[in-house]
């Protein structure tokens, strides 16, 4: 009996060991674990980890040095209850492997860290349902403003927004009825502007690619701009061929071709939707021994690295994807401002510049 008494007095010193500072971290730790280690109080231990917090710089360098030693990470949900603050933004794209989308991400990340916020990331793969279970589940974790690419979303996805009292910006379109604030630009003024280029270039049977969808409301607009820019100078309408679901990718660029080349032998141009499908156009060229620009001038659009690199090199439109993105972050911290402040931001409408690069295809 005295050896289990000895046995059972000696568990709580390994236990103790094991949740000390000397140790690493266990499992579960808590914040009333690390006050009493540190010898302070649940309190202090949470004004130490402010750095705003008035304490002695004794006392938060020895609660930090536990905080060190055991790995305790503070309770974030508690954080929020607390504060009412969450510390992200929510911010949804409609892919994160494009280059445009990542570019544009990049531009709010950087005022963001500086300003203590961090991002959660949305891909709503080109699907408008998506983007709207998205929002649900991203305003359930309170987030300081959500960033939207585009400006078409569900009636549900706008009533959520409408009642989430935050801070909304809509990026990469200009849409007629803003949620809030805007930092975009006209897809279907940039579809025009690829046409009269090619036109200004010679050609008058220009066709375009795209998807067979709506889902990629932006490309959508492009098609619109295309068609009314075949019709304002008078060229032969309706050469559109839709193919693959959005993002139209490489390989289905270069069989969209063929579709073209089958119904409109004569095309002299193509305008596509993405620099990716303008790209498989060119490969498909290369296959067939079509002469470009000679023969089929091409042009794209969103100036990827792809279309740089290509040889020759794509015609596009280019934009200032990171510009975007840092306009967009602007804006949020502005908002959170004047909302902290208690006074309200008007909003915001910012349009931003797109241009056509003109390159070797045409």
């Amino acid at each position: 009996m005295k050896s289990k008494k000895s046995s059972a007095g000696r568990r709580p010193k390994q236990g103790a060991a094991r949740n000390g500072a000397s140790h690493g971290s266990p499992p579960n730790i808590t914040m009333q674990k690390v006050a009493k280690l540190a010898g302070v109080s649940a309190m202090t231990v949470s004004r130490a980890l402010k750095s705003d917090a008035v304490i002695s710089p004794l006392t938060r360098d020895r609660v930090l040095k536990v905080v060190k030693q055991t790995g305790y990470v503070p309770d974030a949900t508690a954080r929020v209850f607390a504060s009412g603050r969450s510390g992200f933004v929510a911010v949804l794209v409609p892919s994160i492997n494009s280059s445009n989308f990542a570019d544009t991400a990049r531009g709010m990340t950087g005022a963001f860290e500086r300003a203590g916020l961090q991002i959660l990331l949305g891909d709503t793969g080109y699907s408008l349902k998506r983007e709207e279970v998205l929002i649900g589940i991203l305003l359930k974790r309170r987030p300081e403003a959500i960033v939207l690419t585009g400006g078409v979303h569900t009636p549900e996805a706008r009533k959520m927004l409408a009642a989430a009292d935050i801070p909304i910006v809509e990026i990469w379109d200009l849409p007629k009825a803003p949620l809030g604030h805007v930092v975009g630009f006209s897809n279907a003024a940039a579809g025009r502007a690829m046409v009269r280029y090619l036109y200004d270039r010679g050609r008058r049977r220009i066709g375009f690619i795209g998807g067979t969808t709506n889902r990629d409301i932006r490309g959508s607009e492009r098609r619109a701009g295309y068609i009314k820019g075949v019709k304002e100078l008078g060229l032969p309408e309706g050469r559109i061929v839709a193919f693959g679901k959005p993002p139209v990718s490489i390989e289905q660029g270069g069989e969209a071709l063929g579709l073209m080349l089958e119904q409109w032998p004569d095309v002299d141009a193509v305008a596509c939707v993405s620099d990716l499908s303008a790209f498989g156009v060119l490969m498909e060229c290369h296959r067939r021994g079509i002469a470009v620009p000679g023969r089929l001038a091409i042009a794209g659009f969103g100036d990827f690295d792809v279309g740089r690199c290509a040889w020759p090199r794509l015609t596009t439109i280019g934009i200032d994807c990171v510009g975007i993105g840092e306009r967009a972050a602007e804006i949020v911290l502005d908002a959170i401002g004047a909302r902290d402040r208690r006074g309200a931001m008007p909003p915001a409408r910012v349009t931003m510049e797109f241009k056509v690069i003109a390159r070797e295809t045409t």
